[in-house]
């Protein structure tokens, strides 16, 4: 009798929830959804909404207004987000350091990306390529290593900014090798990777898109890809287990997410609809020339993966030492 009752709950608690999130698709989005991004037009996750931004227009039935509001480091358009109603219809595109860096990083943030904020899920990973300068006399992570070390304190690394991804994993990596890398942050990563082909930085930690396209004449090397498998679009480059390289380069993503307290079942529209455009052949074959590896998984699953990061970055962020101001 126990397990029929049970049973019966179950069922009824499956129903529920059905309701609800047909419901939601009646009637949810009606209007115009406004996509925040904390960043200026041309950044990876600019790149990478935009490529998907039809496809999803046409599942939820409604047009994606993507909204720029840069400044402190991502920091003025997400808490522009967490202010917002939460209704479903003002959403954040942030990267790795708008959800679990910046938190430890700025002294005065005013909110908590983990706590003030309804992950929808991750929109595209961005793989780490670690870049160094044609003019270093290193074919490989372990020549590389052993020539920082030997010059230690003479090499610069650069980084589109203090307390970036970027900057923080070439932290870490100078830090493995005993190299004391001097950090040049640069307004951006055309200007860091300008400052690679000149030799002015000897060190560059970014995405596909940046560099690979120097190789082919020598200007630049790429030593490894902080993935867990090689690139499909530069296979000759090692991971970074491959390489023989420690543990501390750790890749930038960009994901979704809505005010705290929105309807889950408006949550599971939005991760339906994101993850069903992303598993298109076509968007992953896209996503793949420009250096991007297409989301997956359950808003649960992201805000858990999410959690887990930050308690790494949180470490990391500390002992660099950086702290800043908004």
């Amino acid at each position: 009798m126990t397990d029929t009752v049970s049973r019966r709950a179950a069922l009824f608690a499956a129903g529920l929830l059905c309701c609800l999130a047909a419901g939601a698709r009646a009637g949810y989005p009606d209007r115009p959804i406004r996509i925040v991004l904390p960043y200026a037009p041309g950044a990876a996750g600019d790149i990478a909404i935009r490529q998907v931004q039809p496809l999803l227009e046409k599942r939820l039935g409604q047009p994606l207004v993507i909204d720029y509001r840069t400044g402190a480091g991502g920091n003025i358009g997400v808490q522009d987000v967490v202010r917002a109603k939460p209704d479903g219809y003002t959403l954040v595109l942030g990267a790795t350091n708008n959800f679990v860096i910046n938190q430890f990083l700025y002294r005065k943030l005013g909110f908590d990306p983990l706590e003030d904020l309804a992950m929808v899920g991750k929109l595209a990973d961005v793989p780490a390529f670690i870049y160094i300068s044609a003019a270093v006399p290193a074919q490989d992570y372990a020549a590389f290593a052993q020539y920082a070390r030997q010059h230690a304190g003479k090499l610069n690394y650069g980084s589109p900014g203090a307390g970036t991804t970027p900057h923080l994993s070439a932290y870490m990596l100078s830090e493995a090798m005993h190299a004391s890398m001097t950090h040049i942050p640069y307004r951006g990563s055309s200007l860091g990777v300008q400052a690679l082909l000149a030799n002015e930085i000897q060190l560059y930690i970014g995405g596909y898109s940046i560099a690979a396209s120097y190789m082919p004449q020598g200007r630049v090397r790429a030593l490894a890809v902080a993935s867990p498998t090689r690139y499909p679009g530069l296979k000759e480059v090692p991971t970074a287990a491959e390489a023989g390289m420690p543990d501390v380069v750790l890749s930038n993503w960009w994901g979704l997410a809505a005010p705290k307290g929105t309807d889950p079942a408006v949550i599971a529209v939005l991760s339906q609809a994101l993850n069903e455009v992303l598993a298109m052949p076509q968007v992953r074959e896209s996503y793949a020339q420009g250096g991007f590896v297409p989301g997956k998984g359950s808003p649960a699953e992201f805000e858990a993966a999410l959690r887990s990061e930050a308690r790494r970055w949180q470490d990391i962020v500390r002992k660099s030492g950086v702290m800043l101001d908004n």
